[in-house]
């Protein structure tokens, strides 16, 4: 029986040096004549619906599918580029970890990820690893990781075309609410301080595993395949 990981990707795979953020600025700055769009927003583990209901709250624009849309696909259309010449990396030990859970037969690789749907594919096509996820849980419809959870859970369990036992699941996450929504689905934790929170910061939240980061290649993969 194959084991889930389910990866978040934005301080967890990658750092895209501020590209996403920029790019919604862009989309909001250019489309929607909004300056400083995001003075006082958190982004950090946030879903990108999450982000765009405080941003058309807080500045009251027409809220409506076609504008949800038209923001959506603003964003979108600028991330490649702001990818480009934003200096943005894979996170320590990264793809040696991706590529070593790959050849392993027992495991299935997918995500759970704030990101638009598309966003989440044009950031792992833009780093050369989109290849190793097969499925995942995509924020462009729930404010709320925890209810993103159970998209991918639901997803992958449709995919499998079996169910996935309580604990046989595994969230790698950098913020608290990676380990929350890995909870919500009865699924063990694994945090890395690689994003916004430090290890000190990510400890009280109680996650299964935590590291500094992903570099100890045989220690991280030996924790995120024990059932």
């Amino acid at each position: 029986m194959q084991q889930i990981l389910f990866f978040d990707i934005d301080g967890t795979l990658l750092s895209t040096g501020g590209a996403g953020q920029r790019a919604m600025e862009l989309a909001l700055v250019e489309e929607f004549r909004i300056q400083f769009p995001f003075e006082g927003v958190l982004t950090a583990g946030r879903t990108d619906r999450g982000i765009a209901d405080e941003i058309f709250a807080r500045y009251a624009l027409v809220d409506t599918p076609q504008e949800r849309a038209r923001f959506m696909w603003s964003y979108l259309d600028r991330l490649p580029s702001c990818l480009q010449t934003l200096p943005g990396e894979l996170l320590p030990g990264v793809s040696e970890l991706l590529q070593l859970l790959h050849r392993d037969e027992t495991v299935h690789l997918s995500l759970l990820t704030g990101n638009y749907e598309e966003g989440a594919w044009i950031k792992l096509r833009h780093f050369g690893i989109d290849y190793l996820f097969e499925t995942g849980g995509f924020g462009g419809h729930h404010a709320h990781r925890n209810d993103v959870a159970r998209v991918a859970l639901e997803t992958v369990r449709g995919h499998l075309k079996r169910d996935v036992p309580n604990g046989t699941a595994c969230v790698i996450g950098d913020t608290p609410a990676d380990i929350q929504c890995a909870r919500a689905i009865n699924a063990r934790a694994v945090a890395v301080a690689t994003g916004m929170y430090s290890f000190a910061e990510l400890q009280p939240h109680h996650p299964d595993y935590l590291f500094l980061d992903l570099s100890d290649t045989a220690t991280v993969a030996r924790s995120l395949l024990q059932a």
